[in-house]
């Protein structure tokens, strides 16, 4: 006996492994009210045997009393499990069913039909690889069709089977098929969205079950798959990214001095031990220790696996950060354009600030522009002042600090965030970055002419000069501002424009209320980057004056200046700065200094230039300033 409960044990094994290796498929339905989106999904639960026999008996009862297909069983209702869905014979909330076959497992996502509930179908269609459309074959593609076409589309599905239903009662006629694939094919030729698209067509009867599971008697001239065959045999594998590796950091786990991991999911790309990754904003590089999993270690892993990464040399690396390969990184950016679908009864307003999640990082932002609302229905481009429920806009958005971000078309884990109120915690939109927004996308403008905007290289040629920042660092009492201010006198004397921007003098004004500690000198710093910025795209050459102690601060800062940033590092001793003492920081001993050093600093070993102002005098110490600009052919 124990020998047969043996074999059974391992027969129930063998059959979980087997199912566990299934490949999974996610896909949606959508279509108009009464286009028969729940009796399909009722149907491809009936027939692939997928039904208990309870239910099915507790279904047969209810479809007495609130079914809307007589005396036959109302399929439907397997779906619409809400009572108010019931009584109206409609579909409210996205519901989520899984079922599999021999070949597959699958996820299906039902989503309601109507206009006002697009956030709920964009919720339900951000995780799917294939969207069924359906369509009422008395009605042929509708305003609705063209519609839920286009969500999907936007978030990115790669899959689209169009559902030509209720062909039973149209006797199945060929005629009305090719039409309404004509229609949908010319549809589809002008969305961009939908460019490289697959697109297939079948007739079928949810309600009959013909071309659902099984192919049809009915319909003689349709040669073409089953919708059942499609969903297993559609090539979705092929839609992983395995190119550009993308591992958010999600945890930084360390249960020993030992053991420096870091935890997340493999949203796309393959990583192999030995592997040189780069942390990213930072910039910083290392190469890949160890993959740790639950179950052991792993030469390699792949999209979608949780694992443990642990590298060769202790980088700081925190939550919310993103490693890459070295050759193949991220945009890095904190100003770019995204498609967004607003989900919320308060209107989204330009200029209110949120909290923008995107993987595993946060940052608070803003909505700076609104370009378009994209109407839904027509997908004309409208301009609005702000943004209702359920609308879709083309928006541009600023956050207060750079991220690692794709293309949401090319990742959908590192092109997409969701926005979040930051008086309620709910979460009030989601978006797809589509492209980054250039600071010189502003002087494109739509003016011609007399009035065209000024670009950057009309300015270059009025001052003469190419549009810099030069970013001074180094310990309190080093120099920095003497030397800032002595090359403005002499930039200025020769004609040149620009600016002191001084990090004490941003504590008076900008960064009023800021703590002394690293993260608020970080802060004050990126404050002061964000103002170089705008002088440089007015043409002048900023010079700014912090401390800067930390390497992560100074990578944050030059990823907002781009490649307008040149590093000067005053490298003065020590012992020098401490006899200066301008500020009184090494005497006074403030919360969070070492006593007589003042805050910890890092030095910097990417510097564009060192000074030491203990060994050069002031008239020196400018010279070679000057000279970096010239060199690199700056004035």
């Amino acid at each position: 006996m124990s020998h047969q409960s043996d074999l059974i044990s391992q027969d129930i094994l063998a059959y979980l492994g087997q199912h566990e290796r299934k490949e999974l498929l996610r896909f949606l339905t959508c279509g108009n009210v009464d286009d028969g989106k729940s009796t399909l999904i009722g149907r491809l639960l009936h027939d692939s045997k997928m039904i208990y026999e309870d239910h099915m008996e507790a279904i047969t009862r209810d479809s007495k009393k609130s079914g809307t297909t007589g005396e036959e069983v109302d399929l439907a209702l397997l779906v619409d499990g809400l009572q108010a869905e019931r009584e109206q014979g409609i579909t409210i909330d996205v519901a989520y069913r899984y079922f599999s076959t021999a070949k597959r497992k699958f996820i299906i996502a039902d989503t309601p039909g109507h206009e006002q509930y697009t956030r709920n179908m964009a919720t339900g269609a951000s995780t799917c690889d294939l969207a069924i459309i359906l369509i009422d074959a008395r009605y042929g593609v509708q305003t609705q069709t063209r519609r839920h076409s286009f969500i999907a589309s936007l978030l990115g599905i790669k899959h689209i089977v169009v559902a030509v239903n209720k062909m039973d009662l149209l006797d199945f006629d060929q005629t009305v098929f090719n039409k309404i694939c004509a229609d949908y094919s010319e549809f589809a030729e002008g969305l961009d969205t939908l460019a490289g698209s697959s697109i297939h067509f079948v007739p079928m009867s949810a309600l009959k079950g013909d071309n659902v599971v099984n192919r049809s008697e009915r319909s003689p001239w349709y040669t073409g798959p089953s919708l059942m065959e499609i969903l297993e045999t559609v090539e979705v594998a092929a839609d992983r990214n395995l190119t550009d590796l993308r591992f958010p950091v999600q945890l930084v786990t360390r249960p020993n001095l030992n053991f420096r991991g870091f935890a997340g999911t493999i949203a796309s790309g393959v990583v192999n031990k030995g592997d040189e990754l780069v942390a990213l904003p930072s910039g910083k590089t290392s190469r890949v220790k160890s993959i740790v999993t639950f179950d052991g270690e792993l030469e390699a892993a792949g999209p979608g696996q949780a694992v443990t990464l642990t590298l060769e040399d202790e980088i700081d690396i925190s939550r919310g950060d993103m490693l890459a390969h070295v050759d193949n990184q991220p945009v890095i950016g904190d100003l770019f354009e995204a498609s967004l679908v607003w989900m919320s009864e308060q209107p989204m307003q330009p200029g209110r600030k949120y909290d923008i999640k995107r993987a595993t990082s946060y940052s608070p932002g803003s909505f700076t522009r609104i370009h378009f609302r994209q109407d839904v229905n027509t997908l004309a481009h409208e301009e609005v002042g702000e943004l209702a429920l359920n609308e879709i806009a083309r928006v541009e958005l600023a956050l207060e600090r750079p991220i690692a971000y794709d293309d949401y078309r090319a990742n959908r884990t590192t092109g997409a965030f969701i926005v979040v109120d930051r008086m309620t915690n709910g979460t009030v939109g989601a978006g797809m970055i589509v492209a980054k927004a250039q600071a010189e996308q502003h002087t494109a403008g739509g003016q011609h002419g007399e009035f065209a905007h000024v670009t950057p290289s009309e300015r270059a040629v009025r001052y003469g000069q190419e549009p810099v920042t030069l970013l001074f660092t180094g310990l309190s009492g080093a120099g920095k501002s003497t030397l800032a201010y002595a090359v403005e006198r002499r930039l200025f004397d020769r004609g040149r424009a620009c600016f002191v921007l001084d990090g004490k003098a941003m504590r008076q004004d900008l960064s009023k209320g800021l703590g002394r500690d690293a993260a608020g000198r970080a802060e004050n710093l990126h404050k002061g980057a964000r103002v170089a910025r705008q002088l440089n795209q007015a043409g002048l050459i900023a010079l700014g004056a912090f401390v800067a102690p930390t390497a992560e601060s100074r990578a944050t800062a030059k990823h907002i200046l781009g490649d307008r940033c040149l590093m000067v590092y005053l490298d003065t001793p020590l012992e020098v700065c401490q006899a200066r003492d301008p500020s009184g920081l090494y005497a006074a001993g403030e919360e969070g200094t070492i006593p007589g050093i003042s805050y910890p600093y890092e030095a910097p070993d990417d510097a564009d230039l060192i000074i030491n102002t203990a060994e050069l005098d002031l008239v020196a110490s400018v010279d070679k300033v000057i000279e970096l600009l010239r060199e690199r052919s700056l004035i």
